[in-house]
């Protein structure tokens, strides 16, 4: 959910006028009810009924500014935290680990949280798999990661940001790609993708009945599965929004019966520099958003 969107939200409920909302933002009308318009669309309910001469807020308007109101004042008030610290080296770096889609959609928010709290730092992109996501962060190659949180581990603090519901990876040619769901009766006995990881949590979210076999490839990042379910023609886990961020025309996303793919803030529990505050206080946030 875009912090931006939520500001233009909150002041048009303050002027029930489009043009004088977009004029206290600078930006044209029309794209002001682009924004506003996205965001419904997002939250799946009108925000605002519109007339010729007034808006006006609908219930889930006004329970959606309520909650936006409480959400921009602790935005602000990270901001405000840090205006009188010192400022960061401007060559400073935060190196970032990132596993399949990252934070997906509130990367653009968690950037912006992190960075207003943090002047002057360089966030960059290092690519984990699921054998590295916590070990880099146990022993420092990374300060920070987004993971695929599959359940407790030592040595690393985990700050929930969201969840994405399980899907099937299937080939577009098989019989089960034109699903509206799957439970695990409807695959069992199928072969399926090999998910590299050594944490037991990971298996029980990819375990379905029919198991990996000798066979199977073995993938080590998510990125991998589509391909590898293509080139095999076997079944792979995967989460909702790989549909996005990882597409491919000849495999299809099918719902799956199961637990959610979990996306958490991975730090060392010990750490209490200004970057792992940082990047719990943004989770913390937008996990309520």
């Amino acid at each position: 959910m875009d912090i931006r969107e939520l500001r233009y939200v909150v002041t048009l409920a303050e002027e029930r006028h489009f043009r004088k909302a977009a004029e206290r933002h600078y930006i044209a009308p029309q794209a002001f009810g682009r924004h506003v318009r996205a965001l419904e669309k997002e939250v799946g309910a009108r925000l605002f009924d519109r007339t010729s001469r007034r808006v006006d807020l609908t219930p889930a308007g006004t329970r959606l500014v309520e909650r936006a109101r409480d959400v921009l004042a602790r935005v602000d008030d990270l901001a405000a935290a840090v205006r009188d610290a010192p400022p960061a080296p401007d060559d400073a770096v935060v190196r970032v680990g990132v596993l399949g889609f990252g934070a997906a959609d509130r990367w653009p928010a968690l950037r912006e949280l992190v960075t207003a709290q943090l002047p002057g730092r360089t966030l960059v992109h290092i690519e984990l798999d699921w054998d590295t996501q916590y070990e880099a962060v146990r022993v420092g190659d990374v300060d920070v990661a987004l993971i695929h949180d599959v359940g407790p581990v030592d040595g690393v603090r985990l700050d929930r940001l969201f969840a994405t519901p399980r899907v099937a990876v299937v080939p577009a040619s098989s019989p089960l790609a034109d699903a509206d769901r799957l439970d695990e009766c409807d695959v069992d006995g199928r072969p399926w993708v090999a998910v590299s990881g050594r944490h037991p949590g990971l298996g029980r979210w990819a375990g379905v009945t029919g198991q990996a076999s000798r066979r199977s490839p073995v993938v080590r990042t998510p990125a991998a599965i589509p391909a590898a379910v293509a080139t095999s023609g076997m079944l792979g886990v995967h989460g909702e929004l790989a549909e996005r961020y990882f597409p491919r025309p000849d495999v299809c996303f099918v719902p799956l019966a199961g637990e959610d793919a979990q996306v958490s803030v991975a730090t060392r529990p010990d750490d209490d520099s200004r970057t792992a505050l940082a990047f719990r206080q943004a989770a913390d946030l937008l996990a309520v958003t």
